[in-house]
């Protein structure tokens, strides 16, 4: 099945088993806009659970904070967003539509990146055991013309970035033969910038309002915060503060289901650091965050560094965590030196001094940040699109399976009466009472068995449990795994033991210890 079928499928799955909904589904949804629902919100606090703690629990020098969504106006002219928070977007005159021009020469790279790998990927098949890709990535004329093209599209591109050359941009997209998907047409416009923000208005009259900001990220609470949380926490260096939060984007090519969205969540951490030792720390977060990612359990092929080669005003190291999505690599969390940028930009907009005094060496100066940013969203995707499966069974049946991390999975236990009478709902409803303290559980008695198995697989309960008539004799249940559909007697007594360790967070952060 093609990559954009099985999206498709991924998509249309979120909406009818409660994952995903579009926002005002009602009036036609709103464009880039998205509810989550009964089971989309919780499996995404439980995905913000194992960020929060696998930073705030697993560190003694990180702590948490909560800053406002609305901000000073002048954080935003100090940040750098104001006068540069933009996209290179470009008109197709023919289908009257939008796009960001980077975006169109980022998908023709990975075209060719395609090419390569369908080559490949047909010689593996060919050849067997005794293939070796790096000899024919090497030598096979193919593959050697289409990575030259990738190449020097990639240094071409790199080169008009770094310079923000917009008209080199759309030269770019012209002589690629790029085309608007829609219309099929080359009628490009010229390529121009577009800011990113928000704006709206606070203030009780129209007469004595001022201009304001969605934050666009958030990050800067976390910067004009340092100071109060560095005195009243009296932290030393190196310290982090974590926030987990809305930001809004006012993004004119949103695309990809939850992907790119116009208000979306990050969970950030920022790291302050002595001068000089950032790069040390940079390389020290870049294998800490690696290995959270590769906890829950997905494979390490599905992930990869993506280094910048355009670094933002602000850094001197960059690189993105990709994961391998049906639509190819992409970016799920950003590892970032800052240096002191933002600090000293707060400081000199604001007039205050911001600096660490540090005891050891009896200096005061502007601590360098690391930054980790993970959006919420992409996360919540990307296990979606890793734990979807269709399954064959033996009997020539299908069944759709969510194999999430059993940490993260909504509901982490379905309790069913055999039938609805004899006692046996009310058993059920008394195991679900025992446990509902240790791990979210869920009454299903409607359909028949198969039918409710099916429907707990479709939205990832990792375990099932049935109460039948020998329960009310031996106070033992008939408990099933979602992955293997293995059943086995247990005793009631025995559920907890067996369940709370491997669907707790916990399981999880020991992974990463």
């Amino acid at each position: 099945m093609a990559q954009e079928d099985v999206f498709k499928k991924i998509v249309s799955h979120c909406k009818e088993y409660g994952f995903v909904f579009p926002s005002s589904d009602i009036y036609d949804g709103l464009g880039a806009v998205y509810d989550y629902g009964q089971n989309g919100v919780e499996l995404k606090n439980n995905i913000k659970q194992y960020w929060w703690q696998s930073m705030v629990l697993l560190h003694e020098n990180i702590v948490g904070i909560d800053a406002a969504i609305f901000m000073h106006p002048t954080t935003w002219k100090a940040s750098g967003h104001v006068d540069a928070f933009n996209d290179p977007l470009i008109d197709n005159r023919d289908s009257k539509k939008r796009y960001r021009a980077d975006v169109l020469i980022e998908d023709q790279i990975a075209k060719y990146e395609e090419k390569i790998n369908k080559e490949i990927a047909k010689a593996a098949k060919k050849f067997g055991d005794s293939f070796d890709e790096q000899k024919f990535r090497e030598t096979n004329p193919r593959v050697l013309e289409h990575q030259q093209k990738r190449d020097a599209l990639h240094q071409r591109y790199s080169d008009a970035m770094n310079a923000s050359d917009l008209n080199e941009l759309k030269q770019i997209i012209l002589d690629e033969g790029i085309v608007c998907p829609i219309s099929g047409t080359h009628n490009w416009t010229d390529v121009r910038q577009f800011n990113l923000m928000f704006k709206t208005e606070v203030g009780s009259t129209a007469e004595g309002s001022s201009t304001i900001y969605l934050r666009p990220e958030t990050a800067q609470g976390i910067f004009v915060n340092y100071l109060n949380v560095q005195k009243t926490g009296r932290m030393k260096l190196p310290f982090g503060i974590a926030q987990i939060g809305k930001a809004f984007r006012n993004e004119i090519v949103a695309r990809q289901f939850i992907f790119r969205m116009r208000e979306f969540e990050q969970m950030e951490m920022q790291y302050f650091v002595k001068p000089g030792t950032e790069l040390q720390w940079f390389e020290t977060w870049k294998k800490t965050r690696m290995a959270w990612h590769q906890a829950l359990g997905f494979g390490a092929e599905n992930y990869r560094f993506h280094d910048h080669e355009k670094l933002a005003h602000y850094a001197n190291a960059a690189s993105d965590i990709e994961f391998h999505m049906p639509f190819g690599f992409k970016e799920v969390e950003g590892i970032h030196s800052r240096t002191n940028f933002d600090l000293s930009q707060h400081a000199k907009y604001s007039g205050k001094k911001i600096e660490y005094f540090d005891p050891e060496t009896n200096e005061s100066y502007t601590p360098y940040v690391i930054e980790t940013s993970i959006g919420v969203d992409r996360m919540f995707l990307s296990i979606m699109c890793h734990s979807y499966e269709e399954e064959k069974l033996e009997n020539g049946e299908t069944r759709v399976v969510l194999k999430l991390p059993e940490a993260l999975a909504p509901v982490k236990l379905a309790v069913m009466p055999l039938v609805k009478k004899d006692g046996l709902p009310e058993k059920a409803h008394e195991i679900i009472s025992n446990l509902r303290f240790h791990f979210n559980c869920k009454y299903d008695e409607k359909d028949s068995i198969g039918k409710r198995y099916r429907r707990q697989d479709a939205i990832g309960t990792p375990y099932c449990v049935t109460v039948d008539y020998d329960t009310l004799k031996d106070n033992t249940v008939t408990l099933r795994h979602r992955d293997t559909m293995e059943q086995k007697r247990v005793n009631i007594a025995d559920l907890q033991g067996i369940i709370e360790d491997r669907v707790s967070i916990t399981s999880l952060l020991k992974k990463i210890m």
